[in-house]
């Protein structure tokens, strides 16, 4: 099978393998998806077909099924309707309510196969692959997945309690702050630990490769504290879990 690349996007150029089963028919523009983007953008098939360069009985084909764009359309057609590629095949358009860049509503992806972490501000489609990755939902943290954190002088030093196996370990360890993020690249058989600029942060966030994204949230008030974050009563109670889990 041969691939072209699209733009960034590598295609799949061997049409008939694309459409010939229903596991491709998402990696492939369909005819409902562009009859949808063209209906959004308040477009007739006739507008649609002389941006192309097509007959408007094209465009009918390609959204009643009969048909689909070339392979040379697809970013053409990306380029009608004001999107890129990469969400045209998807069939996920982005529209980011996210404007003012507010890096606390982060998004982190991991690719299933490599491993590769992908930070994005916002809505995006993301493939590493060949797969298109969903952005990954933080969980609280666990008995089995607990974090500590103790302010020392201008950081944070982040400790977690947890394997690190080359099976069974923590990938990376990301510090929030409304403008910016801070992420550390950990790796099986090290420690299991990071250091933060305190500035601005207010959430911690790790990633265990096999169980996903945990969150915890620094508690509030702590840039001005002299103590540690564990030195809570919720943080001391879970220190305390963790001396009998882990001895």
């Amino acid at each position: 099978m041969t691939l072209l690349s699209v733009g960034s996007v590598p295609v799949c150029a061997d049409l008939q393998s694309v459409h010939g089963g229903d596991e491709y028919m998402n990696q492939y523009v369909t005819g409902a998806i562009i009859k949808e983007l063209r209906e959004k953008n308040k477009m007739t098939q006739l507008q649609l077909a002389e941006k192309l360069g097509v007959s408007d009985k094209t465009i009918s084909k390609w959204e009643t099924g009969k048909g689909y764009p070339d392979i040379t359309l697809l970013e053409p057609i990306a380029k009608a309707f004001r999107i890129s590629v990469t969400e045209l095949i998807s069939g996920n358009t982005i529209r980011n309510a996210n404007v003012s860049a507010n890096m606390l509503r982060s998004k982190f992806y991991v690719c299933p196969v490599c491993g590769n972490a992908i930070h994005s501000m916002g809505e995006a489609a993301i493939h590493c692959h060949g797969i298109m990755l969903t952005p990954l939902i933080a969980e609280a943290t666990d008995e089995r997945h607990m974090i500590f954190i103790n302010r020392i002088e201008d950081e944070y030093y982040v400790r977690i309690d947890h394997s690190m196996t080359k099976e069974h370990y923590i990938s990376f360890v990301a510090a929030l702050s409304s403008d910016g993020i801070q992420m550390v690249k950990l790796y099986p058989e090290g420690a299991c630990e990071a250091r933060f600029k305190i500035r601005g942060v207010k959430k911690i966030l790790f990633y265990c490769n096999r169980d996903g994204l945990y969150s915890i949230d620094v508690i509030k008030g702590i840039d001005d504290k002299e103590s540690g974050y564990d030195d809570s009563k919720e943080r001391r109670e879970l220190e305390k879990a963790a001396r009998v889990l882990f001895g």
